[in-house]
């Protein structure tokens, strides 16, 4: 059940991230609300995952899944190019990800 959690308090992370992009400084409300709801939620779960993971395990995993998924949707919106490198670095994290699980 933590690797779930975990997973989506890293999907969350990507969420609040967008979020505080479009906020412009916390001057925009609807995107300001959605990062800090994301935020609490991100972080809750993330708490709740390092109970039965460990800290730094859970960390990476949290931040890879956010920093992957931050990236793909600025490249799927348009907001950021995608390169093959690009590409293959994301897919590299991936890989990480998906190895730390394997080994825990």
């Amino acid at each position: 059940m933590s690797w779930i959690v975990l997973v989506v308090s890293g999907a969350l992370e990507a969420v609040w991230a967008t979020a505080l992009g479009r906020s412009e400084g916390f001057t925009r409300l609807g995107p300001t609300v959605t990062f800090g709801i994301a935020l609490a939620a991100s972080m809750a779960g993330l708490a709740y995952a390092m109970r039965e993971l460990p800290v730094g395990t859970a960390y990476v995993v949290w931040v890879g899944i956010g920093a992957v998924l931050t990236v793909s949707w600025a490249a799927w919106t348009g907001v950021e190019p995608l390169s093959a490198v690009r590409l293959l670095l994301l897919l590299g994290v991936v890989a990480c990800v998906l190895g730390l699980k394997l080994v825990s």
